[in-house]
């Protein structure tokens, strides 16, 4: 059937004669591209392979020559139709590139190979970038004219997690233990809304309402792609807006420069995390830490953070070590409380807890790009995290209309 289509196709598309338009055209830069007559072209499609007739102009001033039928079909520089380059963007972006290469031939039954699928991949997920950052212009302009329906709760959360890079893009990164840097920090951030809550008044996210933006980059460089997509997904119309994450220094640094007035939430596991490295770090006796640490759980539940912090004041660490220690996340408790009112926010009927987003950093980047074996350029690791942005946002159609309307 496979080859009864593409005897059909290929048909079709020489059905133009090689797409003629007489003896010349002219050229963006003023001048005039000669016709010279026709080139053939093999073209690996969904049905199989085609030849395609096309007509090839040549500009004499420029040096430079191009075959209009080409940029029509969308294969300007490639010998895989679009709707190849789809299935492999989508297989890339979920498989490991050897993997991918497999998949195609089962499944579909084209043969490419590994490094094709690399390459497409990395080149769809380079106009995924493209596509995200003319959204981003959109929705930061005044020309966004928003709905009327207003959001009754926007969640905006940030992480971030290491991605495995070749040694290139570690130098002079410093790492465990004094050691070179094996990771480079992806960042990742999601928007979800909430419009209601379960019969025991926890909250419910909005289905399908979870969007992600994630790349390897610097605190200043993502937040405003963060910001451009709270705005684009309605961050004007939105009654209630709360940034919750793990506690690190540049999220609240991104949350007061782009969401001001938002409510700054301190992930509830993280927040308990801290009491618990005091724990172990103090206790021999299992017993008396458990029952330490479940006041301490019962006190940060009802947002009283003043006595987490006198608990650990009243510890005696024992060495120079312990002791520095129970300072640090003194700091951390005194320096978060206003994060940390999860009694008052659970009344309002809010999130506490960045579980969307950790399993994000799962999704999004872990099971595809820190797998055994994986070393990544920051370029090619960048690609591929925009892919999977688009797909697990649900917006791989919206990525294929930009490609179409560009």
């Amino acid at each position: 059937m496979h080859c009864v289509g593409s005897i059909m196709l290929e048909k079709l598309l020489n059905a133009d004669g090689g797409d003629y338009r007489g003896n010349s055209i002219p050229c963006d830069n003023g001048h005039m591209y000669e016709f010279m007559g026709y080139r053939d072209k093999e073209l690996l499609t969904v049905l199989g392979e085609v030849k395609i007739k096309r007509a090839y102009y040549y500009d004499r001033q420029c040096n430079v020559g191009f075959c209009p039928k080409d940029r029509a079909l969308d294969i300007e520089g490639t010998s895989f139709s679009a709707g190849v380059r789809r299935m492999v963007g989508r297989v890339g972006a979920h498989r490991a590139f050897g993997l991918g290469h497999e998949d195609m031939k089962e499944l579909a039954g084209i043969d490419v190979n590994a490094k094709e699928v690399e390459r497409i991949s990395e080149q769809l997920g380079t106009e995924a970038e493209g596509f995200f950052k003319k959204e981003a212009e959109v929705s930061l302009s005044e020309k966004v004219i928003p709905m009327m329906k207003p959001i009754p709760k926007m969640y905006v959360c940030m992480d971030g997690t290491g991605v495995p890079v070749v040694k290139a893009e570690t130098v002079g990164r410093e790492g465990k233990i004094g050691e070179q840097a094996k990771t480079r920090e992806a960042k990742l951030g999601c928007v979800f809304t909430q419009t209601s809550v379960d019969k025991k008044g926890h909250p419910v996210r909005d289905e399908d309402s979870t969007t992600y933006v994630g790349r390897i980059e610097n605190a200043e460089e993502f937040g405003p792609k963060l910001y451009a997509e709270a705005r684009r997904r309605g961050l004007q119309r939105a009654q209630h807006v709360s940034v919750i994450g793990d506690g690190a220094p540049w999220i609240w640094n991104i949350a007061d420069e782009h969401f001001y007035g938002a409510t700054q939430i301190v992930d509830l596991f993280h927040a308990r995390q801290h009491y618990w490295t005091v724990a172990r770090e103090l206790f021999i006796n299992e017993k008396k830490m458990i029952e330490w640490t479940e006041k301490r759980r019962n006190e940060l539940n009802d947002g009283n953070v003043e006595a987490v912090i006198t608990a650990i004041k009243k510890l005696k660490p024992s060495t120079e070590h312990k002791r520095k220690l129970c300072e640090k996340e003194t700091n951390f408790f005194k320096k978060n409380k206003e994060r940390m009112r999860y009694a008052e926010f659970k009344k309002q009927g809010s999130f506490v807890g960045s579980g969307v987003l950790e399993a994000g950093c799962k999704t999004v980047i872990g099971q595809r790009l820190k797998q055994s074996g994986m070393h990544w350029s920051v370029k090619g690791a960048n690609s591929i995290i925009a892919l999977r942005c688009c797909l697990l946002s649900n917006r791989w159609e919206d990525l294929w209309e930009y490609r179409a309307c560009a």
